[in-house]
């Protein structure tokens, strides 16, 4: 048996944990989906011998996915961020999420089916936006007018 990881970012869901997993870990590289545990008797929303629990990794990011039921849903004020390297990345990785029955929101992030919020961030924007001042100011207001980013239109918003 692995040792379970120090930090566990722990989501909840009503019922999707195992497909959201897999769903991750056939996107996403550095993934993967581990045990899946069963409840071993009836809980307020399921039965003994479904689904309970779902230990999977996004990115290298240890998770365990718990299927809770609806009393909690999935917001903004937790997201993934993903850094890309270039275009390609960022419109399969959007791609994915968003042609799996997810939606588009704004300014580079999305939601997943099971309304999970990711950030599909090029490397460009996040380098633009170190680098402060004018050049930051630039790539910001482009970003602040896009859905999916654009990675070709930040680099001429950033030469200015």
């Amino acid at each position: 048996m692995a040792k379970q990881a120090k930090n566990t970012i722990c989501l909840w869901y009503d019922g999707g944990a195992e497909d959201a997993a897999r769903f991750y870990a056939e996107t996403f590289p550095d993934s993967s989906v581990g045990a899946v545990h069963r409840a071993p008797a009836d809980f307020p929303s399921g039965k003994k011998g479904d689904v309970l629990t779902v230990e999977f990794t996004v990115l290298g990011v240890p998770c365990v996915g718990l299927n809770g039921g609806p009393a909690f849903v999935h917001s903004e004020a937790f997201s993934f961020q993903v850094a890309t390297d270039d275009q390609a990345e960022t419109d399969r990785y959007w791609g994915a999420i968003v042609g799996n029955g997810g939606l588009e929101s704004a300014c580079g992030w999305c939601k997943d089916k099971w309304g999970l919020s990711w950030q599909i961030t090029p490397r460009v924007l996040t380098d633009a936006m170190a680098k402060g001042g004018d050049v930051a100011k630039r790539a910001f207001e482009a970003m602040m007018r896009m859905k999916k980013v654009d990675a070709a239109a930040i680099e001429a918003a950033v030469r200015g």
